[in-house]
């Protein structure tokens, strides 16, 4: 037999679960006969793309892993002294290696179903603690997407507080000091919704002008200065006036808080805390205010509850404030957080403790000074008097600032270039006393002096010396978890039980509908630490990031072609980020043709709750089009409203297909209706997983749409993010893509940031940029049509026992469906939540619950699931529907079963007195599979109804703690 030389593993068979021999039996059970025969009938011909997507040739993942290091190699990483809100860090290994790169804790989907979620709760709770603590404020929540975005977040808060004489006040006052890529976010954030946004010096602000709301000072600022603002605070709250500071945690652990200083609000990045600069992201955010703001406060709070025995138990608080809930009545449209980088944050936090951070802190704030009487002794002026770790310095007339450029790229080392004479150097927990060196070599060569050696340095007259009204007093971070686990091997324990506490994608399938819980493979996830991804500063030279400019362009190209769009922004961070961003893309649009009167959002009743939040904070006035008796839009609705609003008409947000898993026939008479009345299309990317290869947003007639990278592209959800969600535009819109203040983006505009960083989140593009590389176009292809035959194939199994709400006029199911479980409520007494539990006990994690519709379940499989695994999934709910039926019947008794009364934890069922009206083997192993590979939630169903009661957001009591 002879032997192909040239054959080859095809990733495309480890991406997709069912093999060939599956999907046929998969077919025969949904009664078609090829799988071409099965897209046929349920994507719409008049939408269907015959041609193939031209993309290059898939590489398998070892060939992938060789192109992809030599294309890493083009970037330059360089010792960087830049600053601005990004540091270089030193992330602990057992860090890196068992959350960073464990898929336990990266494919973790966002903790609603909270009983099988502690562990990330647990470690979310510890940061919200660490940010309280260090802050000095009283609650703070899991996280934002970067700085910029959370000032922003900060500003829209005060805006929604007003009260009494203020009621009216809108401008909005920002410290010229502010990080400028903060100050271009608040910008962009304030214009729609009217705010009037005043740039200058806080120490020339006049107070008592009432139109002011509220201000925002950095502090450190930008250029490195610290200062007492106590006395700027409290003569603002004199003229009711709120007021936020940005600061920086490294800093917090030497110097007086903006707590004690009487803020507000407190913002920032917890980046410098163990998270790689990656380009620009993806960082948690922090945002911390009083305990009077709780019900105000944006994203997402993890509080403490009881579960059903008692125990105490984590789970997202305040969850009325989801803008999935609110809608179009949201002042945020935050849905997510930075979990994953949080959870590092908070890892580095504990594992150095209080003491740690401080000694940190101390040694950078040494070497900063340090570097300061080296600059006198060159003639250097230091312009900040107090610093922690930035030193803002002028150089002497006639010393030419190009030529100190050229030197230190020649060293390779970056400064910040501010002008003509003055220069920014930040210091960060990576440098050490030869850096220092290094950066007077620099300086002394530049201005034509001697460098003075490491002998001569004045290393003994450093010391701590911030003014007393500076210094730090309150101690921090006191709770056990930060004191308690220094070692390696308690750490490394520590994260072990924490990890175990969590299912993910490591256990079972996560079928959530419109969240596509993909695989994340490993070879997409390497170079995500690479050093030549993972160590740049989003703002280094051009000429430093060949390799990132390469892969963005690339990748931005294959998106491109994908979606049938004429370019991408890569800038937003997360999908409510690309809502936004798409809006305003259509907002400038309207504005540069003299049509700023448009500003009506027309949104689906189905739609993703973000999409209404979105558009109102795009200045938009939202109104909802209503659904028909088959999840499709109402056309006539949607006639009536384009006719009534036609010379306002800003937008149609459609999600396609539909939240409802359906293919909506009509979408191209839809969208040619909403361009007859001069709007603009925005198609909400969310369900691009059943577009991918067949159909494209360009093809079904959109302008705009954004792309959840972390879902269709396969980069993980991370227990609630990282996310990222660029948009694509058809040509007219290409010159009002999101810019940057800083960094030539190549957007062609600059003056409308959405995220802080140039390109967001890029640190996480390398995965799926690996994906498409590795799928190729007929793979990609491929894959959306097994993500279709999975969802078909549980509809086929599961719609004998339950009612699935909605299908195409062929009768089969996207990529997802709504099962209903409403009629169990009057027959058995059973709530969809209690199906939702019960599934835990199986080894399961709950589909989406009652979205879009209430009392239901929508189901998505995506194509990575085998035959084998859909099928257990299949048979617990199956197995589920006959534990309904044995209450319905009366053998099960109606208000204690194992539905109402589950989770079972380990606890629960080895009690000694075991007094349930049924065995302790049907709860705990109710199929024979599930004791092979049991899965044990850690508590028993939570009380959220007591956690808003009594809300505590940090760390349980120290007397608590010993004993869980």
């Amino acid at each position: 037999m002879s032997i192909d030389l040239n054959s080859r593993d095809r990733f495309e068979f480890r991406h997709n679960g069912p093999n060939n021999e599956q999907q046929a039996a998969m077919l025969s059970t949904i009664g078609v006969s090829t799988l071409d025969e099965l897209i046929d009938k349920t994507v719409p011909e008049n939408i269907r793309i015959r041609k193939p997507l031209n993309l290059p040739e898939a590489l398998n993942e070892h060939q992938f892993l060789k192109e992809f290091k030599q294309i890493a190699s083009k970037n330059k990483v360089y010792r960087s002294f830049i600053g601005m809100g990004y540091y270089e860090t030193a992330l602990p290994t057992v860090i890196q290696r068992n959350i960073l790169e464990n898929p336990a804790w990266y494919s973790a989907y966002t903790p609603y179903q909270a009983e099988i979620a502690q562990g990330r709760l647990e470690m979310l709770i510890n940061f919200q603690t660490m940010i309280m603590d260090l802050t000095g404020m009283e609650i703070a929540n899991a996280s934002l997407l970067d700085e910029g975005t959370a000032a922003a977040e900060a500003m829209s808060m005060f805006l929604g507080f007003r009260k009494g004489a203020k009621k009216q006040a809108m401008k909005f006052f920002v410290d010229e000091n502010v990080h400028p890529q903060t100050i271009d976010v608040i910008q962009t954030r304030a214009t729609p919704i009217g705010v009037d946004l005043i740039i200058g010096s806080v120490d020339r602000l006049d107070l008592t002008d009432a139109e002011y709301f509220g201000i925002l000072i950095q502090n450190p600022d930008t250029f490195g200065n610290v200062r007492d603002l106590t006395a700027v605070i409290d003569a603002a709250h004199e003229n009711d006036v709120l007021v936020a500071v940005a600061s920086d945690l490294l800093a917090l652990t030497l110097m007086k808080s903006p707590g004690a200083m009487g803020a507000d609000v407190v913002v920032g990045t917890s980046q410098r805390f163990g998270v790689p600069m990656g380009f620009g992201g993806p960082h948690a955010a922090f945002f911390a205010t009083r305990e009077a703001y709780k019900r105000n406060i944006p994203g997402r709070i993890i509080g403490v509850s009881i579960d059903a025995h008692g125990n105490s138990a984590y789970r997202m608080a305040l969850q009325t404030r989801e803008q999935h809930i609110r809608r179009e009545k949201a002042t945020s449209n935050i849905c997510t957080a930075q979990v994953l980088l949080a959870v590092i944050s908070a890892a580095y936090a504990i594992y150095h403790g209080p003491k740690g951070l401080r000694r940190i802190g101390e040694r950078v704030y040494g070497l900063t000074t340090l570097a300061a009487f080296e600059f006198q002794k060159l003639g250097i002026e230091v312009i900040n008097k107090v610093w922690i770790d930035t030193l803002h310095v002028r150089l002497p007339s006639g010393v030419d600032v190009s030529e100190l450029r050229k030197l230190a790229t020649a060293s390779e080392i970056n400064f910040r270039y501010i002008n003509d004479s003055e220069i920014g150097i930040s210091f960060d927990e990576t440098k050490y006393f030869q850096d220092v060196v290094d950066v007077m070599s620099v300086f002394a060569k530049a201005c034509s002096k001697t460098a003075p050696t490491a002998q001569e340095m004045q290393v003994k007259g450093v010391e701590l010396a911030l003014p007393d009204a500076l210094s730090r007093k309150v101690d921090y971070l006191e709770h056990p978890v930060f004191n308690l686990y220094h070692s390696e091997h308690e750490m490394l324990r520590y994260l072990k039980r924490l990890e175990n506490k969590d299912l993910s994608l490591v256990h079972s399938m996560i079928s959530l509908g419109s969240c596509t819980m993909k695989l994340n493979a490993t070879s997409e996830m390497i170079p995500v630490t690479w050093t030549e991804f993972a160590s740049l500063h989003p703002f280094v030279p051009v000429d430093q990031t060949d390799g990132y400019q390469h892969m963005m362009d690339e990748l931005s190209a294959w998106l491109c072609e994908i979606t049938g769009f004429a370019a991408m922004s890569l800038q937003p961070n997360s999908g409510a980020q690309g809502e936004y961003a798409g809006l305003m893309t259509i907002r400038a649009y309207h504005e540069s043709r003299g049509d700023s009167h448009r500003n009506v959002a027309l949104i689906p009743s189905s739609a993703h709750g973000t999409n209404p939040a979105s558009a109102v904070m795009a200045g938009m006035e939202v109104m909802v089009i209503k659904c028909d008796e088959r999840g499709n839009i109402d056309m006539n609705d949607l006639r009536t409203h384009a006719e009534q609003y036609s010379d306002r008409l800003a937008s149609l947000m459609v999600t396609y297909p539909s939240t409802h898993g359906v293919f909506e026939e009509s979408i191209r008479e839809i969208c040619d209706l909403i361009h007859k009345h001069g709007g603009q299309v925005y198609m909400d990317g969310a369900n691009m997983n059943a577009q991918v290869g067949l159909t494209s947003p360009a093809a079904i007639g959109a302008d705009v749409c954004h792309l959840n990278l972390h879902k269709t592209f396969c980069i993980p959800h991370g227990g609630g993010g990282p996310g990222m969600g660029p948009i694509g535009v058809a040509e007219h819109l290409i010159p009002f893509l999101p810019g940057h203040p800083i960094v030539d983006n190549k957007s062609g505009n600059n003056s409308a940031s959405i995220s802080a960083a140039p390109f967001g989140s890029a640190g996480i593009l390398p995965i799926s940029y690996a994906y498409i590389r590795l799928m190729g176009g007929e793979g990609l292809t491929n894959a959306t049509k097994i993500a279709i035959l999975n969802a078909n194939y549980i509809k086929a199994r599961l719609e004998k026992h339950f009612p699935i709400l909605y299908t195409g006029s062929n009768g089969f199911s996207a990529h997802e469906m709504i099962v209903d479980m409403r009629p169990f409520k009057q027959s058995a007494n059973v709530e969809v939540t209690d199906i939702a539990k019960r599934l835990m006990d199986y080894g399961f994690h709950a589909p989406t619950v009652s979205f879009p519709v209430a009392g239901t379940m929508m189901i998505e499989p995506t194509e990575s699931e085998t035959q084998q695994e859909l099928d257990r999934f299949c048979d617990t709910l199956i197995a589920i529907r006959e534990e309904i039926r044995e209450i319905e019947e009366g053998s099960a008794d109606k208000q204690i079963n194992v539905l109402t009364q589950s989770p079972h934890t380990i606890n629960v069922i080895a009690t000694e007195n075991w007094d349930r009206p049924y065995s302790r083997e049907k709860a705990a192993f109710p199929l024979v599979w599930v004791r092979d590979q049991k899965f044990w939630p850690s508590v028993s169903r939570i009380d959220s109804a007591y956690g808003d009661r009594n809300l505590v957001c940090a760390c349980i009591p120290i007397e608590e703690y010993a004993t869980n």
